[in-house]
């Protein structure tokens, strides 16, 4: 990537010349350009929900924190281009213009196109430093207004691609680097399109309809709500743990929901269509309205199923669950999948711990379910209750007492989750599995 006349000099000459700081501006500015532009590719790719992708990297909530770490990772790369950029001006100032390189080649096709390119890519840098800002402090935008705003993102894409395009040295174009940022740019770019038509999940979409809906426990405000769908003889079935987007509002988008069910678990509909059970806690804006809004017959578009949240790990490691709130709900699946009768798995299953925490056990809807389906798993699962009402709160030094290594398979409050994680590097050396659905 570097030219021909790349080595080391002074960066203020005898004559006062900066030609050391202008080479070493240009340097800059094309690298971090070129990252910038680089990792935006990799977060438009990781954003098309690829399932062949789950594997590599432990399921789709981990692509879709790797899409925004790859988007931050930009964000960061684009200010230091713009800073890179800018200083030019406290160059020209101290040492004057002499030293500074003329302008590279470009593609053909781009030389007149220069000045508006750097002023689309100004433009969409401070854009793009806006949409960050918005995705990291969730709270600002409620989510749809911030999914539509997200929306814009390939556009933006699109726009630094061009500036990519009009800006790049002819002479990368004939290196290695050439052939890698053309195939980034050109991936990219594919993924932008497919996102702005719509395409994203479309092949493993499946319109189905609310069989039943009810609210679980005291029907308080804060009561969560069961929902079993019907789906299409199209839906592909589902392993225990894992979860699905699903849409009940097309103004609204898609949520990612945990599947609460074993496959075959509730057998089928009247009319032969397989079911499955989500359980949903008010815990925003738009799951607190659901209670009310939803209605049996009515539509729901469900893609998926995603995610690697089997419960399972080495024979040698002792397994332990640890759920918390509506954090049980993938374990109730896991645990619908070791009753008596369930289809058989591919893998033996072990004997677990269970471990759940919840408020007040006294009002909990899910926990007589829960001491149920304990009870009669095969292999069996002894069920630890911690009551925050009671004072028993969990730790990750009570589970110092569980015997031989630990596979612990957790989902519920980030808060514990991180106690378990920073415990997890220590003399135990436990394998802690955990699901994110921060997936903005």
């Amino acid at each position: 990537m570097a030219p021909a006349n790349l080595g080391v000099q002074p960066l203020v000459d005898a004559r006062g010349a900066a030609t050391g700081w202008w080479q070493l501006r240009q340097h800059l500015l094309y690298l971090t350009g070129l990252w910038s532009i680089g990792m935006m590719a990799l977060a438009m790719l990781l954003a098309l929900r690829l399932p062949w992708l789950e594997r590599p990297l432990g399921g789709m909530d981990r692509v879709y924190r790797l899409h925004k770490w790859a988007g931050i990772g930009a964000a960061l790369t684009a200010i230091a281009h713009w800073g890179a950029k800018e200083s030019s001006g406290w160059i020209k100032a101290l040492w004057g213009r002499a030293g500074r390189p003329e302008h590279d080649a470009v593609l053909p096709w781009f030389t007149d196109t220069r000045g508006f390119a750097k002023d689309l890519g100004e433009w969409a840098f401070y854009l793009l430093l806006a949409m960050v800002a918005i995705t990291l402090l969730t709270r600002l935008l409620s989510y749809r207004p911030w999914r539509l705003l997200h929306r814009a993102m390939p556009v933006l894409f699109l726009a630094l691609v061009l500036h990519t395009l009009a800006l790049m040295p002819l002479a990368f174009w004939a290196l290695p680097l050439g052939l890698l940022m053309g195939t980034l740019l050109a991936l990219g770019s594919l993924a932008a399109v497919w996102s702005l038509a719509g395409w994203i999940g479309r092949s493993r979409s499946h319109q189905g309809r609310i069989h039943a809906v009810r609210v679980l426990g005291d029907g308080g405000a804060q009561a969560p709500i069961e929902v079993v769908c019907a789906l299409p003889a199209s839906w592909p079935g589902h392993r225990a743990g894992q979860f699905a987007f699903v849409r009940f509002d097309r103004a609204e988008g898609q949520h990612p929901f945990t599947i609460a069910s074993a496959p075959g678990s509730l057998g089928q509909s009247d009319q032969g269509e397989p079911l499955l059970r989500l359980v949903i806690k008010p815990l925003g804006d738009y799951t607190s309205s659901l209670g009310r809004r939803l209605r049996v017959g009515q539509r729901v578009d469900i893609e998926g199923p995603y995610g690697r949240f089997h419960g399972r790990g080495q024979r040698r490691r002792q397994q332990v669950w640890v759920a918390g709130g509506v954090g049980v709900t993938p374990f109730l699946a896991l645990l619908e999948a070791r009753q008596p009768g369930a289809a058989p798995t591919r893998t033996p299953l072990q004997p677990v711990h269970m471990h759940y925490c919840t408020r007040d056990a006294a009002r909990d809807p899910l926990l007589a379910r829960l001491h149920r389906l304990c009870a009669q798993a095969e292999p069996p699962v002894r069920l630890s209750v911690h009551d925050d009402a009671q004072g028993q709160r969990l730790t990750p030094q009570a589970l110092e007492a569980e015997a031989g290594p630990l596979d612990i398979w957790f989902c519920g409050p980030q808060g514990l989750g991180e106690q378990l994680a920073a415990h997890a590097g220590g003399a135990r050396a436990w394998r802690l599995h955990r699901e994110s659905f921060a997936m903005r």
